[in-house]
């Protein structure tokens, strides 16, 4: 069996300090500025993991981001504590859900929301208490 661990996601935005300012706000994710080969470049850790966001420019080539569900990566999911209050705390601050909090099994509950360039962004909590 390989030897194989969860790396990073790479996003690509057209205004990468908004999406990183998106996901700090919203998320707690914490901003990474550096440079690579002379360019400016932005990182995020968020729960642990690695994201990457490369910048779009016009003429790059680079398809418009298509509206979920879709073929391919749906989505990514981030395990939460305490889902309503973070949700509340959310939508209070002006975040799109495209599902609100909901038990989607026993032991599981979630919400789906939409971040920059319509990135579907699963918050979940797993807990016995949801029946």
């Amino acid at each position: 069996m390989p030897d194989i661990t969860f790396d990073h996601v790479h996003l690509r935005s057209p205004d990468p300090e908004a999406t990183a300012r998106w996901f700090e706000t919203m998320l707690g994710a914490e901003v990474i500025r550096s440079m690579q080969q002379g360019k400016p470049r932005i990182d995020l850790k968020l729960g642990g993991a690695k994201i990457f966001i490369a910048e779009v420019a016009p003429g790059d080539g680079v398809n418009a981001p298509p509206v979920t569900p879709y073929q391919g990566l749906d989505h990514f999911g981030l395990s939460v504590k305490d889902i309503d209050s973070l949700a509340a705390g959310l939508k209070a601050k002006g975040v799109e859900f495209t599902k609100a909090p909901h038990v989607q099994r026993p032991g599981i509950k979630v919400c789906f929301l939409r971040g920059p360039q319509g990135i579907s962004i699963e918050l979940l909590e797993r807990d016995p208490k949801f029946v």
